[in-house]
């Protein structure tokens, strides 16, 4: 019986398809792709199962996106770092939805499902950092809703070839209620 298309907290035995479909997103990046050349496939695996199996903070959570019985995307969601954050904001640590799925639904499916999880976590703003030439990722958020707010930040080694700029979204996640 086929599994209905979905979106749940991942398995540990589903660290492999996560890092799969992150190294095949990363490794379009050139910036990206060489940060990939320090990690071998086997550790990337490693790290997902361990980020699945013991989250290093109890807000911290892994969602997958399952299309035909398969994993075809996956969230990262947890409290944000940034200096400037407060309190109630989390953080869209990564988000990848496989570019053979993504005209099937399973980014809206998967953008909803964290934000319903951000949300339950208690937070009431929602950010995300993205490359800031990744027009796509850019234009589907901002139909979600997402706004620029006017942070960037370039990260990675000193050589400008292999630097990553980002900019980074937000979006308010609380429910509003009707009077």
């Amino acid at each position: 019986m086929p599994v209905a298309d979905s979106v749940r907290l991942a398995m540990p035995a589903e660290a492999v398809d996560v890092a799969r479909l992150q190294r095949r997103a990363w490794g379009r990046n050139p910036a990206l792709a060489t940060a990939l050349r320090q990690i071998s496939a086997d550790e990337s695996v490693r790290a997902w199962h361990e980020a699945i199996a013991r989250p290093p903070l109890a807000h911290c959570r892994v969602l997958v996106a399952i299309g035909d019985g398969q994993v075809v995307g996956f969230a990262v969601t947890g409290p944000s770092g940034d200096p400037d954050a407060e309190a109630d904001h989390g953080l869209v640590a990564e988000f990848v939805v496989d570019e053979a799925s993504v005209e099937d639904g399973h980014s809206s499916r998967l953008i909803n499902a964290v934000v319903d999880t951000l949300r339950a976590d208690g937070y009431s703003v929602a950010t995300i950092w993205i490359p800031s030439d990744a027009d796509d990722l850019r234009h589907f958020l901002v139909d979600c809703g997402w706004a620029t707010d006017g942070a960037h930040r370039e990260v990675g080694p000193d050589d400008e070839e292999a630097s990553l700029k980002l900019v980074r979204l937000h979006t308010d996640i609380t429910v509003a209620t009707e009077a």
